[in-house]
């Protein structure tokens, strides 16, 4: 049985796509591509070549403590509150809800296993990448790479790419990921929820760096590092769900 949305349903014959599913399906395309895992490592490389040349100038021009020199009433707020969204102590829970349930309800483990791929991948790939490229933070005021380092400035030496603003894209996008795949939202309500991941990326931006704990291109690059990983789960637990039912069709056809 298929469910029409009345709010997009239309008089045009039964079968036939209408001009707005054909717009959507049009700007999914462009999305896929414009998300699709050789773009966003190449954009990842890039940056980083410029961050580490000649946009290093801009990056250390724009860090301020920006909010504490115009509204230093809203320091609070914004470390305590706006800050901690993108954290692991709100961001991890909500994962870890979303896959415990879809996976009791599907009596399957495979959502609890995605999250922790998501996990791992946030761990391994975003950290390592920052261990590797070893860029101090903002209170070093030097946004060389390779000048820093784990061992050397803890977490004050591993500053690109951001972990909050790849955790932003990748653990909330994973959830988003697993409603869309594993459960039967509506796809008004993933595109809703896809929309609210886009804000709480684009509010773990903007308080860091208006609170200056990182550098600009830091940010950026932990936008596109989380949808990089991403990207590389979601394409491999389709192609595992796609082998998964050739399997059960050709079982059936037997």
């Amino acid at each position: 049985m298929m469910v029409v949305d009345s709010h997009t349903a239309s008089d045009d014959p039964v079968g036939i796509p209408s001009d707005r599913d054909r717009l959507r399906a049009q700007s999914k395309g462009w999305l896929d591509q414009a998300t699709s895992i050789w773009v966003l490592t190449l954009g990842f490389i890039v940056l980083t070549v410029l961050a580490a040349g000649p946009v290093r100038v801009l990056d250390y021009q724009l860090n301020r403590r920006w909010l504490y020199l115009f509204n230093p009433d809203l320091v609070w707020f914004a470390q305590n509150v706006l800050d901690r969204i993108a954290g692991q102590a709100v961001c991890l829970p909500v994962l870890a809800a979303v896959a415990i349930t879809l996976a009791y309800r599907r009596r399957s483990w495979r959502p609890i296993g995605f999250a922790l791929a998501t996990e791992a991948a946030f761990y391994i790939g975003v950290g390592g990448l920052k261990v590797l490229l070893a860029r101090p933070s903002t209170t070093l005021h030097d946004p060389r790479f390779f000048q820093g380092g784990l061992l050397d400035l803890g977490d004050r030496g591993i500053s690109y790419p951001s972990g909050h603003s790849s955790e932003a894209i990748l653990i909330y996008g994973a959830a988003v990921y697993l409603i869309a795949h594993y459960s039967g939202a509506s796809q008004r309500v993933v595109h809703g929820l896809s929309w609210v991941v886009a804000a709480i990326a684009m509010n773990s931006v903007v308080v860091s760096f208006l609170l200056g704990w990182h550098w600009i291109t830091d940010l950026v690059g932990g936008l596109i590092a989380g949808g990089l990983f991403l990207r590389i789960l979601t394409t491999l637990d389709q192609r595992l769900l796609d082998r998964e039912r050739r399997k059960t069709f050709l079982a059936a056809t037997l």
